[in-house]
């Protein structure tokens, strides 16, 4: 049986981000994906120039629908703009509870922007991450769910990731990109288990989107049934072949996508 997975996050007209990355790497994966937008931006690979949210009413409304519907196997949450869009996922998707849930709180965008309210982290933290499987913040937004400085060591990423984890989801996988040097970790927080993955950091600057992609396999994988270290372990390994295989793509100027499809895509037609 082929899962679906709803996303509710953000539009990327260049496609490299937001709902499109989210519909790329739930079909990637095997699963069928669904989209609820949050918000519509005007951006390419070297930035956002604008932001028009969705009314939290809306939003709301096309979460019902979905779920009236459609059987949904697993929900992944990224952009969601402001407090009151926060508000109505959450109001939306409590009858649901027990679906996983991947929460990615996604805050500023690749080139700098800020694509999360401030007065909008209030709600992110009180209503959505309690909600949450699993919560997939990198460095950055950490800090920011905290009110620290970001992680500069392993031993303060494991201490963020405990502390996120009193906020309410039921794991945490920081994400330590942000770390420098030549591997990138990420620490898998839960109750009663702590556990790192590792991989290479790949020389490319075409990483647009690889958080968005990251945490939509790993609602994919939860759909299918996957412990969540498998989730993790598979959705690494996946995110990690998307960006080695960035550079065949020509996609802008700036900071391009990932390949999505690089496992699918037959190189005799490129």
């Amino acid at each position: 049986m082929i899962r679906n997975v709803l996303s509710i996050a953000g539009s990327d007209p260049s496609g490299g981000a937001g709902i499109q990355a989210d519909l790329k790497a739930f079909s990637a994966r095997g699963t069928y994906g669904m989209a609820v937008l949050t918000a519509l931006t005007a951006q390419n690979t070297t930035g956002v120039s604008a932001v028009q949210t969705v009314s939290p009413d809306f939003v709301a409304e096309q979460i019902r629908m979905v779920f009236a519907d459609v059987r949904v196997d697993a929900v992944k949450i990224g952009m969601i703009a402001n407090a009151g869009i926060a508000e109505a996922i959450a109001d939306a998707l409590h009858p649901h509870h027990g679906i996983p849930l991947v929460l990615d709180p996604v805050m500023i965008a690749k080139g700098g922007a800020a694509l999360l309210d401030i007065a909008a982290i209030g709600a992110l933290t009180d209503r959505l991450l309690p909600l949450a499987t699993m919560l997939t913040p990198n460095l950055p937004e950490a800090a920011a769910l905290l009110g620290e400085d970001h992680a500069q060591d392993r031993d303060a990423m494991q201490q963020q990731a405990r502390k996120l984890l009193d906020r309410g989801p039921r794991m945490v996988l920081l994400k330590g990109g942000h770390l420098g040097g030549t591997d990138s970790p990420d620490v898998l927080a839960s109750a009663d288990h702590i556990t790192w993955f590792e991989a290479p950091r790949v020389p490319t600057k075409n990483t647009h989107g690889t958080g968005c992609t990251l945490s939509s396999a790993l609602a994919a994988e939860l759909a299918k049934g996957k412990t969540p270290e498998a989730a993790v372990a598979i959705a690494k390994r996946y995110l990690a072949d998307a960006v080695a295989a960035a550079d065949t793509l020509t996609v802008g100027s700036g900071h391009g996508p990932v390949q999505h499809f690089h496992a699918l895509w037959d190189k005799a037609d490129l």
